[in-house]
Formats: structure tokens, C-alpha cells, sequence
């Protein structure tokens, strides 16, 4: 029998972060002493009171069965009252839907509003999950370069006419992966304003806004202003926040159509979020916020050793405000890819090439923080010894 894959999966560029796993395995197997910036998965565990309340509830025999819907009320109840004291922002129960994670919510979105030839507007670089998402609608991809001259946010008023005509969906990012910029309130401002004029929904992606360095300068939520909720919804994970990659939990919230339609994706094609693991993010959203707190001062160590010690071998790089990456300009008369190989094969350090993001990543390396101290100053001792 011949097998065939369908025409929407041959068009997939290959999964960037399944590749730079395999790579890092197979040093592993030829014993190399792998030191891992690639993936943005935290190594800091699940904080315990988390755990503890995940272990109660999983012995509960009515969390055993399908769970079914948009979530359970109390738990976004939890969310309502945590985007309000975090944001001041209002939120009903209908606005706000339980996702899988956010990759998950991200996926299914263009399902439910991307007809085929409907253009996906799509920051580059950026979270990949975009683009497939608009792949498998038969959407139309426009990418939406972000450079450093312009902060990297998108320039809005380039996007050409014809293609703001058939424009269905935007993405927005911030703070950002991979960049680590954080949006302006003017920006927010021009986005919204933006997408009344044309008919375009907005997807805000904020996976890393608790990430940040600043506690005077916390990056704000699209939903925070005037006409948002009228345009768009925001995407929210407690897998960066609390440490929770592997429980596969968070939120989308904002317009109440589009979360409805969400919702009704979601209900063809999961049974929901297992209720046991709603209670765990419950207690993670309602109790002390002192794990992420925690969390946030081990991020900026390790962000201030990374930074100063790739500029003291002379690395061009930014000092990020927010999310758990470092945004490096590469050495001269590299690649992004050269540069990542050459740190794998000389150092058994893997990073993530900036153009494996978006063509407008190249010139970069994308560092993330899930690294201790100690390793970080034993990754720099290894690039020091690299002749470029």
C-alpha cells in the first residue's frame, strides 16, 4: 500500500523546534556535553502548591469523565478575576474560553474564520504555529517583517491594499517571540484603528506577558484598549508564567463572537481540558504570586550574565525587557545557520537560528533563558574559545 500525505501537509516547512531537538539528541548519542538554549521550555519545575492541588483533584471521580465545553466556571472565574487585577480589564464568563494551551487555541483559530484565498497578516519572525494554522485553511500567507528599525513591530501602513482587501486575521505577539520586544501603547492604538477600518480580527499572542524585568514597566494587554474587545481576542498561557509547559493549559478571551467560535472548533475536534488540571491552573491563577515572581528574578540573572558575557566577546546584543529570550546579532560573514552550526559542532551549545523563524531573522540567533548560571558562564567560556 502507498501512503500519500495530503497536499496541505507537504506545503509544512519542517517543525523548527522538533529539528533542533533531533540535532541535540544526536550530539547527545555521540557524547557531547550539550549546554540548550534552543527551545523555550522552562526547566524550573511546577511550583509545588500547583502540584499539590493537581494531585487532590486528580483522585475526583467527576473530573474522570469528558469535561466538555468552554471550561469550567470557576475556572474562568479565576481568569476574570486575575486579567482584572492584572490589567484592569472586564471580562464576562462568555468571553473567556479554556484552551489546550495556547499552540492549541492558535491552531484552531483559523478554522473557525479563514476561507480559502483569505489573507492571514503574519509577524516574521515568529511563532510558526501562525503560519500552519493558515496553511491548513488553504489561507494565504503575508508576512509582516519585523526589524529593528522599526522596533520590531509591524509596519502596518506597508502592508500593500490589495492585500488589507482580503486580509481576514492578524497576528500580533508581544512581548515577543523571538524578538523580546514589547509593544508600545501606540502601537496598540494604530493596530485597533487598523483593523476596524478593514474588517480584520486580531489575535493577540501573550504567552509571555508575565516575563518581564521591570515591575514599572509591565507590558501592557491589547485588551487594555479603548475598542479592542471590539476587534479581537488575546491569548494568554500559564505555561511560561507558572512553569507548566507540559500540562497544556491557558486561555482565550476578549470578543465574544470570536470566542464563541473558537469554542465551537474546539467542540468538533477536543472534549476540553481536563478538569483536574483546571483546578491546578485555578490555584495557580488565584493564589500567591510569589513562584512567578521567583521565576522572573532567576530570568533576569540569567538574561544580565548571558548579555554581558556575549558582549564582552563582542556580540551585538539588545538587552531584552520581556519574554525569556535573547535576540544576539550574529558575527559578521555568517549566516544565522552557519552560527548555530558552528555552535553545536565547536561547542556543544544549541540556539535557534534567526531565519529558521522568518527570512527577517537572519543576521541572528535566538538564545532562550531556560539555562542556570552556572551553564550560561560555562556556554560563554565555550564561545570564547570559537574563532570566527
Amino acid at each position: 500500500m502507498e501512503i500519500c500525505y495530503s497536499e496541505k501537509l507537504k506545503k509544512l516547512p519542517p517543525y523548527l523546534f522538533i529539528e533542533i531537538d533531533r540535532k541535540k539528541k544526536v550530539a547527545i548519542e555521540k557524547g557531547a556535553d550539550i549546554i540548550s538554549f534552543g527551545v523555550g521550555d522552562p526547566d524550573l519545575p511546577t511550583p509545588a502548591h500547583i502540584v499539590e492541588s493537581m494531585q487532590k483533584a486528580v483522585v475526583n471521580p467527576e473530573y474522570h469523565q469528558y469535561p466538555f465545553g468552554a471550561g469550567m466556571i470557576s475556572y474562568r472565574n479565576a481568569i476574570i478575576k486575575w486579567v482584572k487585577q492584572r490589567f484592569d480589564v472586564d471580562l464576562e464568563v462568555d468571553e473567556v474560553c479554556a484552551l489546550i494551551g495556547t499552540k492549541e487555541g492558535i491552531g484552531h483559530m483559523h478554522l473557525g474564520f479563514i476561507n480559502p484565498g483569505d489573507v492571514v497578516l503574519i509577524p516574521e519572525p515568529g511563532y510558526p504555529v501562525y503560519n500552519t494554522g493558515t496553511i491548513f485553511t488553504d489561507g494565504v500567507l503575508h508576512f509582516m517583517p519585523l526589524l529593528e528599525k522599526n522596533n520590531f513591530l509591524p509596519d502596518l501602513d506597508s502592508i500593500p491594499n490589495y492585500i488589507v482587501e482580503k486580509a481576514k486575521l492578524i497576528f500580533v505577539n508581544y512581548p515577543n517571540n523571538p524578538t523580546a520586544a514589547v509593544a508600545s501603547k501606540e502601537f496598540y492604538g494604530k493596530l485597533i484603528d487598523f483593523a476596524k477600518k478593514n474588517n480584520i480580527i486580531v489575535a493577540a499572542d501573550a504567552a509571555y506577558s508575565e516575563i518581564y524585568y521591570d515591575e514599572s514597566d509591565k507590558p501592557s494587554s491589547f485588551l487594555e484598549f479603548p475598542g479592542a474587545k471590539d476587534v479581537g481576542v488575546e491569548f494568554h498561557s500559564l505555561s511560561k508564567t507558572y512553569n507548566m509547559t507540559g500540562w497544556r493549559i491557558g486561555w482565550v478571551c476578549g470578543n465574544k463572537e470570536i470566542v464563541e467560535g473558537i469554542a465551537k472548533v474546539k467542540d468538533n475536534y477536543d472534549s476540553g481540558v481536563f478538569q483536574a488540571v483546571q483546578e491546578a491552573a485555578i490555584t495557580a491563577l488565584t493564589s500567591s504570586q510569589k513562584c512567578v515572581e521567583t521565576s522572573r528574578k532567576i530570568y533576569k540573572e540569567r538574561r544580565d550574565v548571558l548579555v554581558e558575557g556575549l558582549r564582552k566577546l563582542g556580540w551585538d546584543v539588545n538587552l531584552p525587557k520581556a519574554s525569556f529570550y535573547v535576540w544576539a546579532k550574529i558575527p559578521k560573514g555568517y549566516t544565522s545557520s552557519q552560527v548555530v552550526s558552528k555552535l553545536l559542532e565547536n561547542a556543544a551549545i544549541v540556539s535557534t537560528p534567526g531565519n529558521g523563524m522568518g527570512k527577517s531573522g537572519e543576521g541572528y540567533v535566538r538564545f532562550a533563558l531556560t539555562v542556570a548560571v552556572p551553564r550560561i558562564k560555562e556556554a560563554m567560556k565555550r564561545i570564547s574559545k570559537i574563532t570566527w
